[in-house]
């Protein structure tokens, strides 16, 4: 074999390592989140129909407490005036609001968009539910703002604007599951 040759084998097997890799990765991941929601979806199901979206969340001045955070403000005002804030920006809403208000109020919020019934919202909180998104990051929401025509952050220069944790105080829950991903990222790495 000349040296191109091996090294082209070379390099398809490191390849094939980090493909490798990256999968086992993303199934102990999935296994993680499949445990977390059957967790979840258990403690909702003990819960009575009138209790906050999540496990801690505030519900009297839940609105307020999401004011604190420059992105939700904005937010809230939009959908306050009736404007489509988009998929994304409802999904933002919606993951970050369930940790805040009661799951009357985020499906009262959620339906002031005019691109959104009831029906819809009711299953956009569902999926939020079920799948136990936790916050997205800054740079998450950026990635999902370039997606829609409604910016999600109202000043994107800000480098804190978007930064939730920095100004919200969720759950314990939030920020130990947050805690377990990043050490399994590390173990698995």
């Amino acid at each position: 074999m000349t040296d191109v040759t091996v090294n082209h084998v070379n390099s398809n097997l490191e390849a094939s390592d980090k493909v490798r890799k990256a999968r086992e990765r993303a199934e102990l991941a999935e296994a993680e989140l499949a445990r977390v929601t059957e967790e979840e979806a258990a403690e909702r199901v003990e819960r009575p129909s009138k209790t906050p979206v999540s496990e801690g969340a505030v519900t009297d001045g839940g609105e307020v407490e999401l004011r604190k955070d420059s992105m939700m403000a904005y937010l809230l005002d939009a959908l306050q005036q009736g404007r489509d804030i988009g998929h994304y920006g409802r999904l933002v809403f919606a993951i970050t609001a369930r940790h805040f208000l009661s799951h009357e109020d985020l499906l009262t919020w959620l339906s002031r968009d005019p691109d959104i019934n009831e029906s819809k919202a009711k299953a956009l909180i569902r999926q939020v539910e079920e799948h136990g998104y936790n916050p997205p990051k800054r740079e998450r929401i950026l990635e999902w703002q370039a997606e829609q025509e409604f910016p999600i952050l109202p000043n994107p220069e800000d480098p804190d604007c978007g930064n939730v944790y920095r100004s919200l105080k969720f759950p314990d829950a939030i920020y130990e599951h947050i805690e377990e991903y990043q050490e399994q990222k590390e173990s698995s790495g």
